[in-house]
């Protein structure tokens, strides 16, 4: 049905929707906490600039204490505050020039790799503070920093290093700013996607089943056509040619016994081998007719009609065996005949290709009830077998016996499965509700 296809649709997209917002978010988010990042490189060296105009002297590289105090002025007033929480200056070799904690002025520490490279480089960088290095301990109860780093020169031109330490949480405020800035677009978005999708899923919907719908029809009047068919050709078969044989065979028996009665031997015996090979004639194509449109299958029984199948595989040296389970169609079951009909249909399709196609040396059927109300047919024989192209190459040829009645399965409940190997033989099994 539409609605439940419409359903699964719905479900699958919202799916799809939730990985993508989720997905989405995630690199949004990282995308904001770049961007937050390369604002806190941008303020570090902002306020670089700042102190390198209005507060570093070269008193502060000798460490006179009115040029740090001038310098702290300048830190305290124009840099500390809102989300910088420390501010160091560093010397070349380490030494810190600068510090607002001032316990830390003088104090000399290993500069790390970047902080050298960028003595050299210029620009600024920024990374998470590792918090447990001796000379950060006393951000420490700020928690997690973010710290950004650029050089400035002294007024004698001696590089300097300008360090600020910027709370984390403030990067990852104006990383949630930038995603509430991008998020309700990307969401709507896909909203108004899904939303544009549902009356297209659902008009394919329809369409797709209004095809399977004529495509069912389609293959139930070319089975009703066929069934015709070979009704109409068995009718006449059998009130035109085997009546007229049969006619013939039995007025040849009195001109055998009126030549036998005359002594002519050699002319009773020719009398008497054609009357028999009329008879013969007529028993297979009587054996042909129930072939080309099978009894009353209701009225003369299932197993009746799969042994004379077999009947004429045994008359060609072909090893038959039968085996009907007494539950395998419970009393009752099956008013309309369908389940009857299709299970007839499959075992004589089965047959037919084993004899014609397969080159089989013996074939078996067997009937059971596979649950309650259900039955099976398991067609098996030993013949050449085939594969999947080999059956798509014949398909294509128009041998599209099995195909047709996999269709005929499906529309009746049931399930209709093919299993072959070239040089193994085929089983053909069918599972259909006998209701």
């Amino acid at each position: 049905m539409p609605t439940a296809a419409i359903s699964r649709f719905m479900l699958a997209s919202l799916a799809a929707i939730v990985v993508i917002a989720v997905g989405g978010y995630l690199a949004l988010r990282q995308v904001a906490l770049d961007q937050a990042v390369r604002e806190t490189r941008q303020r570090v060296e902002a306020d670089g600039r700042i102190v390198e105009s209005a507060g570093l002297t070269n008193g502060v590289l000798r460490g006179d204490p009115r040029a740090l105090q001038r310098l702290d002025d300048v830190v305290l007033g124009q840099v500390l505050g809102g989300p910088v929480v420390r501010v160091k200056l560093w010397s070349r070799d380490g030494t810190i020039l600068y510090s607002d904690a001032r316990q830390l002025v003088g104090a000399r520490y290993a500069l790390g790799a970047e902080e050298r490279e960028l003595f050299a480089t210029g620009g600024a960088d920024a990374e998470v503070s590792d918090l447990s290095e001796p000379e950060n301990r006393y951000e420490r109860p700020q928690g997690k920093l973010l710290e950004a780093y650029t050089t400035i020169r002294a007024p004698n031109g001696e590089q300097v290093l300008f360090e600020i330490y910027e709370r984390y949480d403030a990067v990852r405020a104006n990383a949630t700013r930038l995603l509430r800035a991008f998020a309700p677009p990307l969401l709507a978005g896909l909203l108004v996607l899904l939303l544009v999708q549902v009356p297209l899923a659902w008009s394919l919907a329809r369409r797709l089943q209004r095809e399977h719908a004529q495509r069912e029809a389609l293959l139930s009047s070319a089975v009703e056509a066929s069934s015709n068919e070979r009704r109409q050709i068995a009718a006449e078969l059998h009130d035109g040619v085997v009546q007229e044989l049969a006619g013939v065979a039995f007025g040849l028996a009195p001109l055998a016994d009126a030549a036998a009665g005359r002594g002519d031997a050699e002319e009773a015996g020719a009398l008497r081998d054609a009357s028999g090979r009329l008879r013969q004639g007529v028993r297979d194509l009587r054996t042909l007719l129930v072939e080309i449109h099978p009894p009353n299958l209701a009225s003369a029984g299932l197993d009746a009609a799969l042994s004379d199948l077999l009947s004429p595989l045994a008359a060609a040296g072909i090893g038959t065996h039968l085996d009907i389970a007494p539950d395998a169609l419970p009393a009752g079951r099956d008013a309309d005949g369908t389940a009857l009909a299709l299970l007839y249909r499959v075992a004589r399709e089965a047959i037919r290709n084993a004899r014609e196609h397969g080159g089989a040396r013996s074939v078996s059927i067997a009937l059971t009830c596979a649950a309650p109300g259900v039955a099976r047919l398991v067609v098996t024989d030993d013949g050449r077998g085939f594969d999947a192209d080999e059956r798509a190459r014949a398909e294509a040829a128009g041998h599209v016996g099995l195909r047709l009645l996999e269709g005929l399965a499906a529309q009746a409940g049931g399930a209709l499965t093919v299993d072959s190997t070239p040089g193994t033989g085929t089983t053909v099994t069918l599972e259909v509700p006998a209701p």
